[in-house]
């Protein structure tokens, strides 16, 4: 059996490097590179989005996100929104809150369905 070729996608240092470590060394690096993924992965949980945003029941198509409804600020200091008073603010929009290699970021949805 032929020792398996790198990612072309892998840096040159691991693709060069990981082969010379001893095989003890590559199981513990499977076991934190694992552990790496599922942290990045993990869903984002409610306690860590803004307090202004409200948790919807609408399904998330990503399937690693938690969909909210939020009133956002649209960046015109003249707005009356400016002010940050929820009464004042624009929307209930929807955002997808998801992680991206670790960092909580978010994207717009939508407006929520009318009922």
């Amino acid at each position: 059996m032929e020792q398996p070729s790198a990612p072309s996608s892998l840096p040159k240092y691991l693709a060069e490097g990981l082969p010379k470590q001893d095989t003890e060394t590559l199981r513990e690096l499977h076991s934190y590179v694992e552990a790496l993924i599922e942290y990045r992965e993990q869903p984002v949980d409610t306690a860590e989005l803004p307090e202004i945003a409200e948790p919807v029941d609408e399904p998330d198509e990503s399937g690693k996100g938690t969909v909210v409804k939020e009133k956002v600020t649209c960046g015109d200091d003249s707005c009356k929104c400016a002010s940050r008073n929820p009464q004042d603010m624009h929307g209930p929009y929807l955002y997808r809150y998801y992680r991206d290699n670790g960092t909580m970021k978010s994207e717009y949805v939508g407006k929520p369905g009318r009922e």
